[in-house]
């Protein structure tokens, strides 16, 4: 069941073997290349489980696959490649060419790494349109609920 997704991050890894040996035998987390088949939009927790809730929608594709960290209470969205990519905001992080990313494997948690929708081996990824608009929805949302002074 797994088998495309292991393969599809997998090969973003120099060395796709080691990566699965790592995933099966060490500690569960391969350190993989992003900017080569996929980018990385790491938002903060809360933000980042409103804005998968919204992109869950019967009239939406499915979302593409999405990280969480609970240590760093971070989510991670992957995004097609975009070198010249610009996403501001407060406690966004986007990770490109040149940076690396620590992934578990897909069927199962590593640590405090946990996919919320594991890739499903196809390449299918968020599309960064939809992405920005749902964003800005929990944006929204969020300081709505959020007391002043708890921002």
């Amino acid at each position: 069941m797994w088998t495309q997704g292991v393969e599809w991050l997998a090969a973003a890894a120099a060395d796709p073997r080691a990566c699965k040996r790592a995933w099966d035998h060490g500690d569960g987390i391969a350190l993989l290349a992003a900017g080569r088949f996929w980018d990385v939009l790491s938002v903060p927790d809360r933000l980042g489980l409103l804005t998968l809730d919204l992109l869950w929608r019967p009239s939406l594709p499915v979302p593409g696959p999405t990280l969480v960290d609970t240590v760093a209470h971070r989510v991670g969205f992957f995004l097609p490649p975009d070198p010249s990519g610009l996403w501001i905001g407060a406690g966004l992080r986007y990770a490109s060419k040149g940076a690396w990313v620590a992934v578990p494997p897909p069927y199962r948690a590593a640590r405090s790494l946990e996919w919320l929708v594991p890739p499903d081996g196809t390449g299918s990824l968020h599309g960064p349109g939809a992405l920005e608009l749902a964003l800005r929805q929990a944006s929204t949302t969020l300081a709505v609920l959020t007391p002043p002074g708890e921002g």
